[in-house]
């Protein structure tokens, strides 16, 4: 190798090391029991009118709670009691359950992002005051987490994102298709359902390890003489042993593929990231 390609690496390297900080690549785990959330309408259907929450405990998302009151919940099999509202009072109200608790009310809800309950299964709730039947709002979490914007810098990750998460322990698991969530609202934490935990032996405040994907394995291809050359649309065989950040610019390419044994600098996988460019390594 020549100099100037020692020199390329030594000064990527010096950036990524004063790029990064020394957090730790891991990430809070919260386990979410069943719940609800209300509307304001739907709370004083099986409360009374003009009911307001009351307070148990506040939860780690800022400005959420765990209210003193609970509701049942009931299907065409059975019921659940004692199901915790959070609050404050929601514009819709939805109803999150593991897939333990629908076998047990006979329901089929989907796995939802948290707010996604269009087409949802129906549920009863029931209150001191009434009950309410909801056509849509039950639904089994999709695995999430919430991110402030400075974690999501930290880990390299978007709003809408979907990583892996892998856990240590007795009974190690890797969770994929984890959504990842960016708002200043939000604290750093994963949340998983109650059937996810019991799968990992997981406890909250356990932590994961965020595995984002990495570079797939490209087919075997013959080798080329010119540094670059097309493979096929959005696709380029990168002939050089050393890919850097300004080489990943330069390609006008969502695909890259490299020879095994060539170096890719941190920065080229940056670059490549935040161009959404995809990095294969061919056998």
């Amino acid at each position: 190798m020549n100099e100037q390609a020692i020199r390329t690496i030594v000064e990527e390297v010096i950036q990524q090391l004063v790029k990064k900080d020394s957090r730790p690549n891991t990430i809070p785990i919260a386990v979410s029991a069943r719940h609800c959330h209300l509307s304001q309408d739907d709370l004083e259907m099986l409360f009374g009118k003009g009911y307001e929450l009351s307070k148990k405990a506040d939860l780690s998302q800022p400005g959420q709670f765990a209210a003193n009151e609970t509701v049942v919940i009931v299907g065409p099999r059975g019921s659940i009691e004692k199901v915790r509202i959070l609050g404050p009072a929601r514009s819709l109200t939805q109803v999150e359950v593991s897939k333990t608790d629908a076998v047990k009310l006979g329901l089929n809800p989907p796995v939802r992002e948290s707010g996604n309950i269009a087409s949802s299964a129906s549920i009863t709730l029931v209150g001191p005051k009434g009950s309410v039947f909801k056509n849509e709002g039950l639904i089994i979490a999709q695995a999430h987490i919430h991110m402030h914007p400075d974690d999501a810098a930290h880990f390299g990750v978007e709003n809408g994102e979907y990583v892996r998460i892998r856990t240590d322990g007795e009974r190690p698991v890797s969770f994929e298709k984890v959504l990842i969530r960016v708002s200043p609202r939000y604290k750093l934490e994963m949340h998983i359902d109650t059937d996810e935990a019991n799968s990992g032996l997981i406890t909250s405040g356990q932590a994961g390890v965020l595995v984002k994907d990495g570079e797939s394995q490209a087919r075997p291809l013959a080798t080329l003489k010119d540094p670059v050359q097309p493979m096929e649309p959005g696709a380029v065989i990168f002939q050089k042993n050393l890919l850097t950040k300004r080489d990943v610019q330069a390609l006008q390419s969502d695909m890259i593929s490299v020879r095994k044994g060539t170096i890719v600098t941190p920065l080229a996988r940056d670059a490549a990231r935040e161009l959404k460019k995809t990095i294969q390594v061919m056998d």
